[in-house]
């Protein structure tokens, strides 16, 4: 549709949620089986953090896997993974940065020549730059890709969600009250574009304390199971406070990180 505003809220016209119309093909030289996105309402809630551990569960489960970094003002990704080599290509063709484990990546970070040079560019561009992620990048064979998308229900996360062919999204969120409201948000939206729910994790849920074990809710009680039960999404999981995961993120190292709870959850969602 060439007149559409990219407003779903305001559209009138039948079949904009069937995404038809705005599909993009993906790579002839790839072949990517299964896309899930990675979603917030709000920032700050570690979005990023359970998109690579979901990734790093998959590789370890002996999947082809890859993330596409659709965060573009605020890309983080290769960090994590400790990559420092610049993305390379060809033609008219871009190939993912591999980290130490085989996992593909692309991220805005990978194409910047300095990381701390910011991206200011409108939304419309910016989701042009999620869409070639899609269409013009070299992924190869991969059995799941993870979409790490920017908070909220904007231009970029739009594009994702009629653009690629996402097999289902998770939620992230955290305890705070707040935090259900934009959840409700994020699901109301993945409905109204079609696509599957196919679980919410807690983050941040609790911190253990190293001196007498005890669980404190640092941030409030946990909503997840009530939370879950409102939307009737099956799969959850409850992700404690952990300084050694920061540690790994700060050095790279994401994926000499255990997590058996993200484990057990890609293995309910996959």
């Amino acid at each position: 549709m060439s007149d559409c505003n990219n407003d779903c809220s305001k559209c009138g016209k039948k079949g904009c949620s069937d995404r038809n119309d705005f599909a993009a093909p993906e790579n002839a030289k790839s072949h990517v089986k299964k896309v899930i996105g990675v979603v917030s309402g709000k920032g700050g809630v570690g979005k990023s953090g359970v998109t690579t551990m979901l990734a790093v569960a998959a590789m370890r489960a002996g999947f082809r896997t890859a993330v596409l970094d659709a965060d573009i003002t605020g890309p983080s990704v290769p960090r994590a993974f400790g990559l420092t080599e610049k993305a390379h290509g060809e033609d008219d063709f871009i190939y993912p940065v591999y980290s130490k484990g085989g996992i593909g990546v692309m991220s805005m970070n990978l194409l910047l020549e300095e990381e701390g040079q910011p991206v200011v560019w409108r939304g419309p561009v910016l989701a042009g730059a999620v869409k070639q992620f899609w269409t013009d990048v070299v992924w190869g064979d991969v059995d799941y890709m993870f979409v790490d998308m920017p908070p909220g229900t904007g231009d970029v996360p739009l594009t994702v969600f009629q653009s690629l062919p996402l097999s289902g999204i998770v939620v992230v969120t955290t305890p705070q009250e707040l935090v259900t409201v934009v959840v409700e948000k994020a699901v109301h939206m993945a409905r109204m574009m079609k696509i599957p729910m196919l679980g919410l994790v807690e983050n941040m849920s609790y911190l253990v304390c190293p001196h007498c074990g005890q669980k404190l809710s640092v941030f409030g009680d946990s909503r997840i199971e009530k939370t879950a039960e409102d939307f009737d999404i099956k799969n959850v999981a409850k992700l404690k406070i952990d300084p050694e995961f920061a540690r790994a993120v700060d050095e790279g190292k994401v994926e000499d990180y255990v997590c058996p709870e993200i484990e057990e959850f890609f293995h309910k969602i996959r």
